[in-house]
């Protein structure tokens, strides 16, 4: 599209009107939106693979089922948007800051991701499987029925988190701080745990999980 400005190409993917406004199917690949900001957009079942994002804006727009494969996300600002059941494959979010945003049944794989944000964000049913997040600060996150499957954790921040239900086979967590972590330990009967932090409660219902007789009381 000679000429067309990048928002002329959204602009020309529109339906509805104002607010309500929301760009469906649109295939932005390869398209360059580095450094723009977005607010209140939305966009449904768009491609956005191989674009470049870096540095991109965004305050609460939603994205769902968008296809962000092997885009570059890096240095960019989410707050208060919805990236909901997307796909991030060998995409780039490295340097990126998520603020009060829901990444609610999103998949990534095998992205770059650190170092990153995470604040007050939702991912819950999100799948990352294998991510590398060492030393990733992710206290207080919903990750309720999460894919955690071989992730790397090491060193990270897990304190206060909501991991019922989350999915930690071979998941390394040494060094990881899991204190307050809403989760069940018999999913950490196959993690890799050493010098992990956790609080009584955790450390009680991981003995029990190993078939362990826990003696609180100190009885003979």
């Amino acid at each position: 599209m000679d000429g067309a400005t990048q928002d002329d190409l959204i602009g020309d993917a529109v339906t509805g009107d104002g607010e309500s406004d929301v760009v469906v199917g649109a295939d932005f690949a390869d398209q360059v939106f580095s450094g723009e900001r977005w607010i209140g957009r939305r966009f449904v079942d768009c491609r956005f693979t191989d674009a470049d994002l870096r540095g991109l804006v965004t305050e609460r727009c939603e994205f769902t089922e968008c296809d962000f494969s092997r885009a570059d996300l890096g240095e960019s600002v989410h707050r208060g948007s919805a990236l909901r059941a997307c796909v991030f494959t060998r995409s780039t979010l490295t340097g990126a800051s998520l603020v009060a945003c829901s990444l609610l049944g999103s998949q990534f794989t095998d992205c770059r991701l650190r170092p990153i944000t995470i604040t007050d964000t939702d991912l819950t049913l999100a799948s990352l499987g294998g991510a590398d997040l060492r030393e990733t600060d992710l206290a207080g996150l919903r990750m309720r029925e999460a894919n955690l499957v071989g992730a790397d954790l090491r060193g990270s921040s897990l304190r206060g988190a909501n991991l019922s239900g989350a999915r930690l086979s071979g998941a390394r967590l040494e060094g990881a701080d899991l204190r307050d972590a809403v989760l069940e330990p018999t999913g950490l009967t196959t993690a890799r745990l050493a010098g992990a932090r956790v609080d009584v409660a955790i450390a009680v219902g991981f003995a029990r999980a190993h078939g362990l007789l826990v003696d609180l009381a100190g009885t003979d």
